[in-house]
């Protein structure tokens, strides 16, 4: 076998080698991956069935309900265009509250309730994963486009409801 041939087949083993030691890593590491998603995406069922997934968000004002045992806290996450309840029991982060970003790692319950094994606060007010950014952003555009949807059904409907003052030519 020629020089160049030899250094063809080593170069050929070598990349099927890499290419084997990829595919094994990822194929050990799907079983261990846990998605980031959206309330949005939650509420839209692209989730994984039965297994462990995180969604994040914002916490919304006035949701946050302590059950008596002190322990047991249910809340609402949202990304202002869908909202998610969550039923968290254990000890909350200390930057837990209303308004501020969190992440929460559970499984969806009954009646479309997420129950949380783990509550994630944020830690910096001005950071925010690009994911929950690009998601607050999406959800904004998609309000507004409802919002401008509305307005413009509600304009038609006032046009043809209401009658107009404008002269009506009369032929002589």
């Amino acid at each position: 076998m020629k020089p160049r041939h030899k250094r063809f087949v080593f170069i050929a083993v070598a990349l099927a080698g890499v290419g084997l030691a990829v595919g094994l890593v990822l194929y050990a590491l799907r079983g261990n991956v846990n998605l980031y998603f959206t309330p949005t995406q939650v509420f839209d069922n692209k989730v994984p069935k039965d297994r462990s997934f995180r969604i994040g968000g914002l916490v919304k004002d006035g949701s946050v309900k302590r059950e008596g045992d002190g322990l047991t806290t249910n809340f609402v996450i949202t990304d202002m265009y869908k909202e998610i309840p969550v039923v968290y029991k254990g000890i909350l982060p200390d930057l837990f509250q209303e308004g501020k970003g969190v992440v929460a790692e559970g499984k969806m319950g009954t009646g479309g309730v997420m129950v949380a094994q783990e509550v994630l606060a944020k830690h910096d007010e001005n950071y925010m994963p690009p994911e929950a950014a690009d998601a607050l952003k999406k959800a904004k555009a998609m309000e507004a486009a409802d919002a401008l949807t509305k307005a413009g059904a509600v304009n038609a409907a006032e046009k043809v409801a209401m009658p107009t003052n404008t002269p009506v030519p009369v032929a002589k």
